[in-house]
């Protein structure tokens, strides 16, 4: 049975039960427009990540806003954003097994669609299950540009594109390089070290290519972390950014270059937490523990609560702490900013959409579902 919402479309934000998703409307409208405005004064395409959102109603609006699509990383993520209306979807990742690819394929015949590849059986596989279903697929040959996770080496990666050239169901597209590990680093130093050596071998990839005669039409990757550097590299020509429409706690603690805490983007995600017991002035305990809010990238940061600390986080409970003057009281509630804002979405169904969420007369304006919550195949 489908979880009812947790407020109603026109109430006051008092009248959100708790725990909540709640998105501060104003900033992540702020937020689409910065990244729009930025990627195209720059000249690269941005086709932000869905992980982040889960949710076909963020995504029309980011390609209301100049996207030129979504990426995803599971089948599953890319049925949803299709049924949903989005026209375009790339998948940034390795399909394997006839099952997943089957689905993808089927997605073809509404949508252009895409896949990465890293190994000349996901290739031939590929192949194979575009021709079953008579559509064409996109594929990217995924890098390893220092990630260590998916990818292969430059060599290889031009002998995997020349497999994809041969096939009559494939469309090789260009190169997956996207560096994970190097989204948070905290200094723009490590940052812009890593992203050079990224760069390097993604050049090197392009020049290859075009040596064999397959022209690399994208180069794409980034992230929320680093997408000024890939942008701005004349190497990366898509930007796969996500977090920024929402900005969690851990990016947050990246510094910029005078070492100022990275700002480029507000705080739109929160979750909304009540305050259930205040045994002793020193401690209050929050409904919102690990079945509301991810802890893999460090622990809820309470939004504008100076003085205050979320730790100690069981299934159902939080644990505030610090200075008892500043600890909120029974029955107050708290804007908690999630460490890491993609599986904190995948654990609620709906996001709350409050208008003026700072203001006096903050109120629901909208609720979408998480709708591809648990897409995991």
């Amino acid at each position: 049975m489908p979880a009812p919402p947790p407020a109603q479309i026109g109430q006051s934000f008092a009248e959100i039960d708790t725990p909540a998703l709640v998105l501060d409307l104003d900033a992540f409208e702020r937020n689409l427009v910065a990244m729009a405005a930025y990627t195209q004064a720059h000249g690269v395409r941005l086709r932000p990540h869905a992980k982040t959102h889960k949710s076909p109603d963020i995504a029309l609006l980011q390609i209301a806003h100049g996207a030129v699509g979504q990426c995803c990383q599971k089948v599953s993520e890319a049925e949803v954003l299709v049924a949903g209306g989005v026209g375009d979807v790339l998948v940034t990742n390795e399909i394997v097994g006839p099952a997943k690819l089957d689905r993808l394929a089927k997605l073809a015949r509404n949508a252009r669609i895409g896949l990465c590849v890293d190994h000349p059986e996901g290739v031939r596989e590929a192949a194979e299950a575009a021709a079953r279903h008579d559509v064409m697929l996109d594929v990217m040959v995924e890098l390893d540009i220092g990630g260590r996770r998916c990818g292969v080496a430059v060599g290889e990666a031009v002998r995997i594109a020349e497999a994809v050239a041969r096939s009559n169901s494939l469309r090789f597209t260009g190169v997956q390089a996207y560096h994970g590990a190097a989204q948070h680093m905290r200094s723009i130093d490590e940052r812009r070290e890593a992203i050079e050596r990224a760069g390097l071998l993604a050049r090197n990839a392009v020049e290859r290519l075009a040596q064999a005669g397959l022209n690399c039409e994208y180069v794409s990757g980034a992230g929320t972390g680093t997408y000024e550097l890939e942008s701005q590299s004349g190497i990366w020509n898509e930007i796969q950014a996500g977090s920024y429409i929402f900005m969690d706690a851990d990016y947050a603690r990246n510094r910029q270059a005078d070492g100022t805490p990275f700002r480029a983007f507000e705080h739109a995600l929160f979750v909304l937490a009540g305050v259930m017991s205040k045994p002793v002035p020193d401690r209050a305990i929050v409904d919102a523990g690990h079945k509301a809010a991810a802890v893999d990238s460090g622990m809820p940061m309470p939004f504008q609560r100076d003085g205050v600390i979320y730790t100690k986080p069981s299934d159902e409970h939080g644990v505030l702490t610090g200075d008892p003057i500043a600890l909120p009281h029974r029955g107050d509630r708290i804007l908690l900013i999630p460490g890491h804002c993609d599986p904190t979405v995948n654990l609620h169904d709906w996001y709350v959409g409050v208008r003026g969420l700072h203001g006096p007369d903050a109120h629901v304006e909208t609720l979408w579902p998480v709708a591809g919550r648990g897409a995991l195949t």
